[in-house]
């Protein structure tokens, strides 16, 4: 039998999802592809969830920031 794993993250929806986007703390622009609300604890018993963009730059690769970090282009 197969036991149930929780999912580390959830994805959530968002007014800017596939829009051009600025991460104000490092000034990247890119398009915002994901925002996920994500367990970055390091054990099950004391869980710490936050709430993180996803935005793909000019390079095509991807880097996460804050949800509050982020503005519409």
């Amino acid at each position: 039998m197969h036991e149930a794993v929780p999912r580390p993250f959830e994805d959530l929806p968002h007014e800017l999802l596939r829009k051009r986007v600025r991460d104000i703390a490092s000034g990247v622009e890119g398009v915002l592809m994901a925002v996920v609300r994500e367990d970055v604890s390091d054990t099950p018993a004391c869980e710490r969830w936050v709430q993180l963009a996803y935005v793909r730059g000019p390079s095509g690769r991807e880097m996460s920031t804050a949800v509050a970090n982020i503005e519409a282009v």
